[in-house]
């Protein structure tokens, strides 16, 4: 029997990056793209390689745009800390796993390293197809939190917890990370929300934006932690932000999200640096009037838009320079 599983990209509407501060945000998976993982018996544990974890190059030119665009590491160290962590959990919980092995495999066609969360999408379709083999039920809050130690700690990848989240939950979640909450369990309230009460979300990005997110989090978690008052600040704003938004969301009041997602990046780029190519795509999408904000850590936007004329006009605009634009399929469980 094979078990095939998936996960998706994630988009944060607003919050971010303060969910890996205390902070609060909002975030929803999208369909338009995927990671797959297929498990099934074997009578050896073997993981197999996907194209981005090839070694073989026909130049040092193209081994030098493939690390350019996906950076230097591909998917099997993903899968292989998942299973570690996996097995560590089942272990710690006196959770009993039989002695059967497995062949797993994954394929994934998010646009890598463009703060969609394509590496924790890997990891969650993991982690699902290895409790379906196994049958084992982990509750969501503590799915996700697994999902994030295997970048955090296994990997030692800098990363939020936002992600993994909306990723476990697979519909539009409100997160508060609450410090309190977070400290005494390890995790915050989570609660979900329909999709079919947002507003028009339409998603940009640039592929030769690639960056991974640890370039920025690992300077932000720094100044945070040595209590930079700018980045302190910036932290609470973002949170205000985002309980604002859930208010306007709650009475259809679009305009004031609209203003809120600009605001969002409007802070982050006074608090972290942003390239000229990122701040040009955002720039592009305000121009036609639409909002604009990072999805994540850059070379990705999330915005909203009034109407099928609107989206039309952003799509020429930022398409003329080279710029992908699509309306996200949101889900909703």
């Amino acid at each position: 029997m094979i078990f095939e599983t998936y996960s998706y990209p994630r988009a944060a509407v607003i919050g971010n990056p303060s969910d890996g501060y205390f902070g609060k945000t909002i975030a929803f998976v999208f369909s338009n793209f995927e990671a797959k993982v297929q498990l099934y018996q074997t009578p050896e544990l073997q993981i197999l390689p996907e194209r981005l974890d090839g070694t073989n190059f026909n130049s040092i030119q193209e081994l030098v745009a493939d690390v350019n665009l996906a950076g230097y590491y591909g998917g099997m160290r993903l899968l292989k800390a998942m299973i570690k962590i996996f097995y560590e959990y089942c272990t710690a919980n006196n959770i009993k796993i039989d002695d059967r092995n497995f062949t797993i495999r994954y394929k994934s066609n998010i646009p890598f390293r463009l703060g969609l969360a394509g590496s924790s999408a890997i990891i969650t379709a993991c982690l699902r197809a290895l409790c379906l083999f196994y049958d084992v039920e982990i509750p969501k809050p503590v799915f996700a939190n697994l999902v994030l130690s295997v970048e955090t700690e296994e990997l030692g990848i800098a990363a939020g917890l936002q992600d993994r989240v909306a990723q476990a939950y697979q519909c539009p979640v409100c997160m508060d990370f609450d410090r309190d909450l977070m400290e005494s369990r390890g995790y915050g309230h989570y609660e979900e929300l329909n999709a079919k009460n947002l507003p028009h979300f339409y998603i940009a990005y640039r592929k030769n934006l690639s960056e991974g997110t640890e370039v920025v989090h690992n300077n932000l978690k720094a100044r945070f932690e040595i209590g930079d008052p700018k980045v302190l600040q910036a932290m609470i704003r973002w949170r205000q932000i985002t309980e604002e938004f859930k208010a306007a969301l709650d009475k259809n009041d679009y305009q004031s999200m609209h203003d809120l997602m600009n605001e969002n990046f409007d802070l982050r780029r006074k608090t972290i640096r942003v390239s000229q190519g990122n701040i040009e795509m955002v720039e592009l999408a305000r121009s036609v009037g639409a909002s604009a904000k990072f999805t994540g850590s850059g070379g990705a936007i999330i915005g909203t838009y009034t109407d099928g004329a609107m989206f039309s006009k952003l799509q020429n605009t930022l398409n003329s320079k080279g710029i992908e634009v699509i309306k996200p399929n949101i889900v909703n469980n």
